[in-house]
């Protein structure tokens, strides 16, 4: 990997580093030796685009988008780009990327004020204050109404990360029984927060009068909660979203609070910021209502605006070991060296993640010999692995202390001979499961790959050799070893008028235990995944996206 150094100190060796803070925010001491640092609270954008090429690093907070417009502008001295706090929506992240430029945030300042703000909403929706609020101040001295209680009731958490953590502990300091539902995270954290798990979504909405959802916002979280999850809370339960617009739909949980379903809820994000006038929760009943206010406190305001200050002081200095959102490119060498390996690396991360979500241990086995030491390619697998699993944004640089975090384990092992190909790399990812009388056994899932040319090839699945592009949509099927399952499947795909892209095929001994995968046009909805489970033919199925 280049050094960043070198990337980013060299550009201007003599002159102070000159930094711009454009938006408002607290950002503690602006006096460093060897760094001039201007702020300007709400600075106009013309005013950005004209001096940006003045600077070697701009920190922004959610007003100012940094798209090509602005990027383009800043020339070639803008190095750094600094995002005070967690989300990176108002940058493109592609082309800085492309321009290379480092993009920074500071996630961690703001976890205990999202998690207070969310038990916040919690009590005022147990306690009716919304409603309370409105009717007093409209003349109507209501002291029949009666709230609900939180000690001894169970709060359901979707996302157990670090601010889903924080939650918990504070819902365990109300005396609430706290349950949580997130398949990327190892038992081993459930135990160390004293958390009871729930194996699904489903086991979780029933057993909980209470919920709130702590997941970033990906095409798995959004709408994950809709009118069929909501109906599966206990009547009178509460809802609570502090965390991304649409992980709740919206419309579905307008109608759990006009039903009576729900007994209230309390939301902070909307799915598309600012509300218009006629917005559906405006006249919701039962509904607190918070401008996205997670991060608004004055302490997390402090926090984030100096920790952002000293990650962007930092990496101008070389050093990006916190908060990128971004890597820095790898030295041509190495790309030119491994980069169908690493994108390989990528994919076999991002099939284990959905084969076996929640592991406890990945064992990444090195076969053969590599054009260069495949170390990136091991850190490649953990960004596939990670994404989409946390608010953090996986990369070169962080993931494995991301890992490290979750409590994952990584060994590695390097074999001089690869029996099959000239290099393979394969990935075992472990997870401990109780059979429901107290016993636990381990799940285990294999992944393997290799790469012809530079076209990366799935060459394993379980203890199965296949040979397959690793693109798009794949189904993943296994079954007794005799004529017509292949046959039946696809008859039953023809009538979806889902197409066949591609198939491999694979047996253990002829008559036992088969594998075939066949990669499809378009993905199966859960109801057409459970009808090809239901074939008499089919003993397994799984679809991943690559």
């Amino acid at each position: 990997m280049t050094n960043p150094a070198s990337t980013l100190a060299s550009s201007t060796p003599v002159q102070s580093f000159r930094v711009l803070i454009c938006d408002e925010m607290n950002p503690g001491n602006l006096e460093h030796a060897g760094y001039d640092i201007e702020y300007v609270a709400n600075m106009p954008r013309a005013d950005i685009l004209k001096r940006l090429p003045e600077f070697d690093a701009l920190i922004t907070r959610s007003r100012t988008k940094v798209d090509r417009e602005l990027i383009d502008a800043a020339g070639e001295r803008l190095k750094v780009v600094g995002r005070g706090g967690v989300g990176v929506d108002n940058i493109d992240l592609d082309y800085a990327s492309l321009r290379g430029l480092l993009i920074l945030n500071a996630p961690e300042s703001n976890n205990v004020s999202a998690a207070e703000l969310a038990i916040m909403h919690l009590m005022a929706a147990a306690r009716g204050l919304v409603r309370s609020d409105s009717k007093t101040r409209a003349g109507v001295w209501d002291r029949k109404y009666l709230g609900l209680e939180l000690k001894d009731k169970t709060l359901g958490i979707v996302g157990l990360g670090r601010i889903g953590s924080i939650v918990a502990s504070r819902a365990q300091g109300l005396r609430m029984n706290v349950v949580a539902y997130d398949p990327h995270v190892p038992e081993t954290k459930f135990e160390r927060l004293d958390v009871k798990r729930a194996a699904t979504l489903e086991e979780l909405l029933s057993v909980s009068d209470a919920i709130t959802v702590h997941t970033p916002l990906t095409d798995e979280t959004r709408g994950m909660i809709g009118a069929a999850e909501l109906a599966k809370l206990k009547p009178g339960s509460i809802a609570v979203n502090a965390a991304r617009g649409g992980i709740i739909e919206e419309q579905a949980l307008v109608d759990a609070l006009h039903s009576g379903h729900l007994f209230a809820a309390g939301v902070d994000v909307f799915v598309d910021e600012p509300p218009t006038a006629d917005h559906i929760f405006l006249s919701a009943p039962n509904l607190g209502i918070t401008a996205h206010l997670g991060a608004n406190t004055v302490e997390a305001q402090e926090a984030v605006g100096a920790e952002i200050v000293e990650r962007v002081l930092a990496a101008l200095k070389g050093d990006v070991s916190k908060g990128a959102v971004n890597a820095p490119a790898l030295d041509a060498k190495t790309l030119e060296a491994l980069g169908g390996y690493l994108e390989l690396g990528g994919k076999l991360g991002r099939i284990m993640a959905q084969l076996i979500s929640g592991a406890e241990e990945l064992e990444i086995t090195f076969r053969g010999e590599f054009p260069a030491d495949p170390a990136p390619v091991l850190t490649s697998i953990l960004v596939g692995y990670l994404s989409g699993s946390t608010d953090e944004h996986p990369n070169m640089i962080n993931a494995r202390a991301l890992a490290r975090e979750r409590g994952l384990n990584v060994a590695v092992r390097e074999e001089l001979e690869s029996p099959d190909y000239q290099t393979e790399v394969v990935v075992k990812a472990t997870v401990s499961l109780e059979d429901g009388h107290g016993d636990s056994r381990d799940r285990t899932r294999t992944v393997g790959g290799t790469v012809f040319g530079r076209s990366p090839r799935l060459t394993r699945l379980r203890d199965f050799r296949v040979e397959l592009q690793p693109e798009g949509y794949i189904l993943i099927a296994s079954n007794q070893d005799r004529p017509g399952a292949v046959a039946k499947l696809s008859n039953l795909l023809g009538t979806w008028g889902i197409n066949i892209a591609g198939m491999a095929l694979g047996r253990a001994e002829r008559g036992g235990q088969a594998l075939f995968t066949l990669t499809l046009d378009e993905g199966l909805s859960s109801e057409q995944l459970q009808a090809v489970r239901d074939l008499d033919v089919i003993d397994s199925a799984f679809l991943v996206k690559v």
